[in-house]
């Protein structure tokens, strides 16, 4: 067992590395081979699909993930749940797509740089990711995380080698590098296949469940309507929490058009020290079994023992990370983006300082979606999200206020979603989605 969770350990951060460097090395081509203008483009494009991707299909990857997982614990069939999560993931992709097109004039000119095809690149995007995520909550409930790190590489990998290729042949566009960037998640979803048939394989049940009672209430919880509420609910969560993520550039762009070095330098520096959270994301799929497992079985000290042991590396590798974006961010922002204006160190460290507040939310949302308080998450997040978007529009320096925001917002996600979770745990409520 032990070298078991090694191996899927290892698997995972090698996957996670490579999608990791791999954006890395997107904006670092995008940075040296564009003009400003465009760079900044291609830039809103990489984030609005990182919203949209992540922000909604999270929350399918995680539905689908609890299905199965719930069904798994508690001996009773998941396929009909799958297939509603399915039904319900490709409603939610359409519309995406809508609400997409509908901005459309104000995301083209005031984040995609006046490029209305990288629209068309964008709901490309989305559809990918819709699927990939789909698929990712099936390989983690099944337990392929090999499978699923094999995915988070392909979509890394896809995503920087053409660029790359591009760019040595001196073809650099930013149609070319939208379009290689939104089918990423397709081609992961081509790799993973095989073990996605294995997943599924693996969903047939063939004894009755050994406790008819729950397993029951674990069958409301496949239910049409159980499913679509909990993707409302983390649907908005997710959104929101991609938002808070990733909303700083995009409104500093917005706010200095007059500077489009500043935001541009500003951009790069947000991303990179969003990088941790971006390898942290899928940590919350390998989390989510063993704790909707133990939820199912009313074991919520394990609950409690997993939360906090996670918490406790979160903490050791974040704050030192977020050092560590003060100290090097700067010279990496201008020597690897090419970026023409320096960062300020203290800007960078303290977004690292925010990227620690985000993970930690990111640890707690898995633990109450387990228990069933999907609406906690929610709540958390709203609040969060209302408080970050209030002070970024305040009047003044648009970066200070941007760099506030996002000190607030995530602070605020984790202490409400801290409080619902210990709640939850102390008073030992049945699990059941609300």
């Amino acid at each position: 067992m032990a070298n078991s969770s090694a191996r899927t350990a290892v698997l995972m951060g090698l996957g996670l590395a490579v999608l990791g460097a791999s954006g890395f090395g997107f904006l670092a081509v995008v940075g040296a081979t564009l003009t400003p203008s465009d760079q900044a483009g291609v830039l809103g494009l990489y984030l609005i699909i990182n919203i949209i991707g992540p922000g909604l299909f999270v929350a399918l990857e995680q539905e689908t993930n609890r299905v199965l997982s719930s069904g798994t614990a508690a001996g009773v069939d998941p396929r009909p749940g799958i297939r509603r999560a399915a039904l319900l993931g490709a409603g939610l992709a359409g519309v995406t797509v809508l609400v997409v097109l509908a901005i459309s004039p104000i995301l083209v000119e005031r984040n995609l740089g006046g490029h209305p095809s990288l629209l068309l690149w964008i709901v490309v995007g989305t559809l990918a990711s819709a699927a990939i995520f789909f698929a990712r909550g099936l390989l983690a409930a099944g337990a392929q995380f090999t499978g699923y790190a094999a995915s988070l590489a392909t979509e890394g990998l896809t995503r920087l080698l053409p660029c790359l290729a591009l760019a040595l042949l001196g073809c650099a566009t930013v149609d070319g590098y939208g379009l290689i960037f939104a089918l990423g998640g397709a081609f992961a979803l081509l790799v993973a296949l095989p073990w996605l048939r294995r997943a599924l394989a693996a969903t047939k049940i063939t004894a009755e469940p050994a406790d008819p009672v729950n397993a029951a209430a674990v069958l409301a919880g496949h239910s049409t309507r159980t499913i679509a509420h909990g993707l409302v609910l983390l649907g908005l969560a997710t959104l929101l929490a991609q938002l808070v993520a990733n909303l700083a550039p995009l409104v500093v762009t917005g706010r200095m058009p007059e500077a489009p070095a500043v935001a541009v330098a500003f951009g790069f520096a947000f991303v990179l020290t969003r990088v941790p959270l971006l390898l942290f994301g899928p940590v919350q799929a390998m989390m989510l079994p063993g704790l909707t497992a133990a939820a199912v079985r009313g074991d919520l000290a394990e609950v409690r023992r997993r939360v906090g042991l996670i918490l406790l590396a979160v903490a050791g590798v974040g704050l030192p990370g977020a050092l560590l974006s003060a100290l090097v961010g700067p010279w990496l922002v201008v020597t690897f983006f090419r970026a023409t204006v320096w960062p300020s160190p203290l800007v960078m460290g303290l977004l690292g300082l925010s990227t620690v507040l985000l993970m930690i939310a990111q640890v707690l949302q898995p633990a109450l979606v387990a228990v069933g308080r999907h609406r906690v998450v929610t709540i958390g997040w709203v609040i969060g999200t209302a408080v970050l978007v209030a002070i970024m529009l305040l009047p003044g320096e648009p970066i200070g206020t941007a760099v506030v925001a996002q000190l607030a917002g995530p602070l605020l996600v984790a202490l409400v979603t801290a409080g619902g979770l210990w709640r939850a745990v102390r008073d030992r409520a049945p699990v059941g989605v609300s």
